[in-house]
């Protein structure tokens, strides 16, 4: 596939989307019990990108406001978690990252969306796909056929 970046003069705002691959993730030290638990971890991951994101263009003059980056998850369950400010204890082991998480929520830096697993720009890094989804899923993220 040929493919390139192409770019829309709609108004700026930063997304970010996040996935989880938690039979294969070798590089994650914190061990993940169930699949939400490995959704969170991703969710708290991409936090922590758009943080840096955010800090990055928010030196730039020509970015305006800092507005909060959309997070996209597929997981309804790792939204909610990360939306209760109670602390459960069964949940020890990532306790930090919800710290982390609520912290982004409550300073405004990051704000969580909702969208369908197959909506989830982050699918193909993480799952093999169709070529027909991973076409519309290029597509959806700005990369289209070189002219």
């Amino acid at each position: 596939m040929n493919l390139c970046l192409h770019f829309n003069k709609f108004p700026a705002v930063l997304e970010g989307f996040c996935d989880a691959n938690w039979v294969t993730d070798n590089d994650e030290t914190c061990i993940a019990r169930s699949t939400m638990e490995s959704e969170f971890i991703a969710l708290e991951l991409a936090g922590q990108e758009a943080e840096w994101l955010r800090n990055l263009v928010g030196d730039m003059p020509m970015w305006g406001s800092s507005v909060p980056v959309s997070i996209h998850c597929d997981s309804q369950a790792a939204i909610g978690i990360a939306k209760n400010y109670a602390y459960n204890g069964k949940r020890r082991h990532i306790r930090i990252r919800h710290g982390a998480v609520k912290e982004l929520l409550k300073n405004g830096i990051i704000s969580l969306e909702y969208v369908r697993s197959e909506r989830n720009l982050a699918d193909p890094l993480t799952k093999g796909l169709t070529r027909r989804i991973i076409l519309e899923t290029s597509r959806a993220m700005g990369l289209n056929p070189q002219d």
